[in-house]
């Protein structure tokens, strides 16, 4: 199999708190870096899958015996073929490996084939003969609780009650309103694509691009009927995630043929195919009431949430719990009653997307302050601010913010920066852009502010932990992490933390794999900045203490007295000094796992201390809209960040900018349009994703450092919040340059044109 590629890591560089440039940016610019879909192994075959093309039916019969016969068709593979555990899930094992007698979704896999050449693999595909029953398919999540169940487990994944303070507390002024978020895919630009190698001891090897090694491992491995230690993963060059990654997709199948056919095996998915293959961003449905004081102080909120989950688990049961722990917004509210459910239906299933579940209260929560700022008579960013949360203030589960919790920062600093952008003075820069289609004359501006609220890392209990090594050896240390490299900057981050830990120049970033190292855990939640960082910190803390005490013993030195300086080690009580090549010239190593303070689960009325950490983002968008065609150009976006300490400005403009890109999407352009079950654009040409024409520049106007504590180095986790405050700013400022009340994003141009079609939505 040609190599693995190893990012470069050995190389001089910046310590925390510098700009670190991205070792792999310059390969993937250059087309150097090898993605998962660009393994090769000398002896490998392919794979692909046979999907159902119906949201709802049972399996009458399978004949594959017509794809068996053809050229160079090595196995055909349906249910019947499983040894192990037919049931694989992230939170819950419901979704079958392949489809056994019924089909819950369109495209869900009913058989997969092993053929000498990816045309005879597509072959092997038309020619296995599948009879389907139709059934009727449940679409409507609104009808999911009183329908039949069309699973063995329910319609209903997880329904949450919080109810906090009075629920009678009335408040002078009342405002309410209905929101609809659409479904969103991941897009990442990277194929989902991986290799499986048979091994002689009678496991298997996998390269995949995931976002959790050892979890897919330990699915992997029940459906294989082996155990853990038989099936190693390593991670392939990842070309983006988003949450996509986060569930298995096509590695059972890769397994399952490398086993049956006993050789290597590649599978990559169409764009057509991971549209119909990998979990989406939850559709939601909510009603808010909002209830305050004349003077804008909030009294009270009600909220009804639906979430559609789509035909099988995923992580639904989080993403429930995230919309509703925050579905009040960063905000003081001393009563609320809030109901949330999160349905099973035979749409589309969807999972985790950046900022999941916050992403979607946001954008109804801010549209009530709005609202509520107008029946008032109050300026929005004052009424945010009077509201805002404070350390030591309750949220409404009951948990105490302990650490940090800058809202008021955020809010204005993000709305007090001074906007650059004037009226377009080219035709580019109107709405419609290229196509010349806009009239100057048809164009209102509009601007507003929404700011973003998410916890950090796992939550309610979840044994959340991320394990690292360090080796230090003639100078050079190697670092061992299982933590997925999705484009968050892992790669810069274990590099500055060595360097500023050991004082080393080179290190080394081991290939993150199952059999080197124990779990990271995701690349999700915002997380490993914290955990993996924290890993990686402990494991370096641990070697330098051994470090130091094996100079002070074998040099008859105080150990309190030695210090790490300038690629040495040198004494502050006498002139001792040696280099650190020459002080490991014998290995030092240290593993540590690293854990945070403990959450525990909600109770029966949605209390309790469920999380550890808090961060909080707020945007301010300029828009303008042709009123008359319906088209929305952004025009500035403004951002302020909690950040906690920045640790590599330069990675965190980027994740900023990215997330920022992503919610302007979901606004405006971001949707796979499902009816009855059935995707209608899942391709690129169709699903509209935003490029360089569509994204403003991102004006940062702060970043909040308010150290963390109990954080590694005192910082937070900034992949999310990006993604979820930009998505209502632009929605807000589109509401503001149109006057109309629009509920529902991604924000189409028929809403603007024929707003008596949205009013009866």
């Amino acid at each position: 199999m040609s190599r693995l590629q190893t990012v470069d890591t050995a190389t001089k560089g910046p310590r925390i708190g510098e700009s670190a440039i991205r070792p792999d940016g310059v390969p993937k610019v250059k087309g150097e870096f090898v993605f998962s879909n660009d393994l090769r192994h000398p002896d490998m075959i392919w794979g692909g899958t046979l999907r159902s093309p119906h949201p709802s039916a049972r399996i009458v019969s399978i004949n594959t015996t017509p794809a068996l016969k053809m050229m160079g068709v090595y196995a055909v593979l349906t249910s019947e073929d499983l040894d192990g555990m037919p049931l694989y899930g992230l939170e819950h094992p419901d979704q079958p490996v392949l489809a056994d007698g019924v089909v819950r979704f369109q495209g869900e896999p009913v058989a997969i084939v092993a053929a000498d050449h990816p045309d005879n693999v597509r072959l092997a595909l038309e020619a296995i003969d599948v009879e389907y029953e139709l059934i009727e398919p449940l679409s409507d999540s609104k009808l999911a609780q009183e329908n039949e169940a069309i699973h063995p487990d329910g319609n209903l994944f997880r329904e949450i009650n919080i109810n906090y303070g009075n629920p009678q507390e009335e408040g002078e002024i009342t405002v309410e309103g209905t929101y609809e978020v659409g479904m969103q895919d991941q897009a990442p630009l990277g194929t989902e694509s991986g290799m499986a190698v048979p091994s002689e001891d009678g496991g298997i090897d996998l390269f995949v691009s995931t976002q959790w090694l050892h979890a897919d491992r330990d699915q992997v491995a029940a459906c294989l009927n082996l155990p853990p230690e038989k099936v190693r993963l390593t991670l392939a060059g990842v070309g983006g995630a988003f949450g996509a990654r986060e569930d298995i997709s096509l590695h059972i199948h890769l397994c399952l043929l490398a086993m049956r056919t006993g050789k290597p095996i590649k599978m990559s998915y169409s764009r057509t195919e991971s549209f119909h293959g990998h979990v989406h961003r939850h559709p939601a449905q909510m009603w808010y009431r909002h209830h305050a004081k004349s003077d804008g102080t909030l009294i009270r909120i009600e909220a009804r949430l639906l979430l559609d989950g789509g035909a099988y688990a995923s992580t639904s049961s989080a993403v429930l719990a995230n919309a509703t722990c925050f579905a009040a917004g960063p905000y003081r509210v001393p009563n609320v009653e809030i109901y949330g459910a999160v349905v099973r239906t035979n749409n589309p299933p969807c999972g985790a997307m950046r900022g999941f579940g916050c992403v979607q209260v946001c954008f109804a929560h801010e549209a009530q302050m709005d609202k509520l700022a107008v029946e008032l008579g109050m300026d929005p960013v004052e009424l945010r601010v009077k509201n805002a949360l404070e350390p030591g203030d309750q949220i409404i589960t009951g948990q105490t913010i302990t650490g940090t919790a800058p809202v008021a920062e955020v809010i204005e600093t993000c709305a007090q920066h001074s906007s650059s952008v004037g009226p377009a003075s080219q035709q580019m820069e109107l709405p419609g852009g290229a196509g010349r289609t806009a009239d100057p004359k048809h164009i209102v501006r509009g601007e507003a502010i929404a700011v973003g609220f998410k916890n950090l890392m796992f939550s309610e209990g979840f044994d959340d932990f991320s394990t690292a090594s360090c080796q230090l050896l003639d100078g050079v240390a190697t670092i061992t992490s299982a933590c997925a490299e999705v484009g968050q900057g892992f790669v810069t981050l274990a590099q500055q933390i060595v360097r500023e830990i050991l004082g080393v120049e080179e290190v080394i970033l081991a290939p993150a794999s199952t059999a080197s190292v124990g779990s990271a855990g995701s690349t999700s939640a915002s997380r490993q900045t914290w955990m993996s960082g924290g890993a990686v910190k402990s494991a370096c803390d641990a070697v330098r203490i051994k470090l130091l005490s094996r100079i002070a013993e074998s040099h008859d030195l105080d150990v309190e007295s030695l210090v790490i300086v300038d690629g040495g080690i040198a004494s502050l009580s006498s002139e001792f000094s040696i280099s650190l090549k020459e002080a490991t010239s014998d290995l030092v190593e240290a593993e540590e796992v690293y854990r945070h303070v403990p959450t525990f689960p909600l109770d029966e009325n949605g209390q309790g201390n469920a999380h550890v950490s808090f961060v909080f983002s707020a945007h301010r968008a300029v828009v303008d809209v042709d009123q008359e065609l319906g088209l929305v150009k952004v025009v500035e976006l403004i951002t302020s960040q909690d950040v906690g300490r920045v640790l590599n400005p330069l990675q965190l403009q980027g994740q900023l900018e990215g997330g920022a890109a992503q919610g302007l999407g979901l606004a405006v352009m971001e949707e796979i349009n499902v009816v009855d079950g059935r995707i209608l654009n899942p391709s690129f040409t169709d699903y509209l994703l935003p490029t360089a024409l569509d994204m403003p520049p991102v004006e940062i106007a702060a970043l909040i450092e308010q150290p963390e504590p109990n954080a590694p180095f005192g910082a937070k986790g900034v992949g999310e919040p990006p993604a979820i405050s930009s998505t209502a700013a632009i929605a807000s400022a589109v509401r503001n340059a149109t006057g109309l009340d629009l509920h529902r994003v991604p924000i189409r141009p028929t809403d603007i044109v024929f707003p008596e079609r949205n009013d009866n939505d």
